[in-house]
């Protein structure tokens, strides 16, 4: 397993490779890793000849600077993972390395900005688009994998890769869980055990949504119930629970919309911020 930590070291070697007609894939990562993140090493490794994962926790896409501090660092067990999952190459640079102190450009994704993530993290998804941009720069990669789990940012990236013509496969992984069903995070090393079954309210409430939702409950209804589970007594806070249409994250208002239909949820266990989804196909 090859590792670079600058630019220029990454790209000279990407040339080279490029120049067999291997098919590339990149995995972008914050690092802390997790069974999930492995999940898309796999994919990608079944679907490319050389598979490229990112290690990069980004400031621009943190809008609360303690979660940016508290955010979980753990490079050493990170890499031992990645070489045991077969991946074959690992870039790790620095702030410096990737941003300078003049930046000017800034994304604007339109309504995709405003609801759910980035209506609580305003800033995020310009983040987000940065520094995504930049890894395909450098990478400039066939395919690109993305957890579901973050529903809005994948859907934005497609939206992104649309937009700008680029030619690169924006290929989305579903969620894993644990065996109660919380979706694997970084994150969740911050919780502790307690928190951790206390954080299966997400999972559960948005299993009672689906299937009150298949049992024709209105949206509204269906919103306001889920409040009531978090006015409960507990360490848990709810920010938002939407149902939206998966491809364009506008709320779904019909109740009898059953199709690419996405429920989405977000908020706290003590200080920790977790987010979550589930699909109806």
């Amino acid at each position: 397993m090859e590792i670079f930590r600058d630019t220029p070291g990454l790209r000279s070697y990407l040339k080279s490779v490029r120049k067999r007609n291997l098919k590339l894939g990149l995995v972008p990562t914050m690092g802390a890793l997790h069974t999930g993140h492995i999940a898309l090493i796999d994919s990608s490794l079944k679907d490319c000849d050389l598979t490229v994962c990112s290690i990069f926790v980004n400031p621009l896409q943190f809008n609360n600077p303690e979660d940016y501090a508290k955010y979980p660092k753990a490079l050493e067990t990170d890499l031992k993972m990645l070489e045991q999952s077969g991946c074959h190459v690992v870039f790790v640079p620095e702030v410096q390395d990737l941003y300078s102190d003049s930046r000017v450009v800034n994304f604007k994704f339109g309504y995709l900005e405003t609801t759910m993530e980035g209506e609580f993290r305003p800033g995020h998804f310009n983040g987000v688009g940065l520094i995504v941009l930049k890894l395909f720069n450098i990478v400039q990669p066939d395919n690109a994998y993305f957890g579901k789990k973050d529903l809005q940012q994948y859907v934005i990236i497609q939206k992104m890769a649309d937009e700008l013509s680029l030619d690169i496969n924006i290929i989305g992984v579903d969620t894993v869980r644990d065996e109660n069903g919380l979706a694997l995070s970084s994150r969740n090393q911050r919780l502790s055990d307690v928190e951790k079954n206390e954080a299966l309210i997400f999972y559960r409430s948005l299993c009672r949504a689906k299937d009150r939702l298949l049992n024709d409950v209105s949206v509204k209804e269906i919103k306001s119930e889920i409040s009531e589970v978090f006015r409960k007594p507990g360490n848990t806070k709810l920010e938002y629970l939407e149902i939206v249409h998966s491809d364009t994250l506008r709320p779904v208002k019909n109740k009898f919309e059953k199709t690419n239909v996405s429920i989405c949820i977000a908020g706290y266990v003590g200080k920790v911020r977790l987010i979550d989804n589930i699909s109806i196909i």
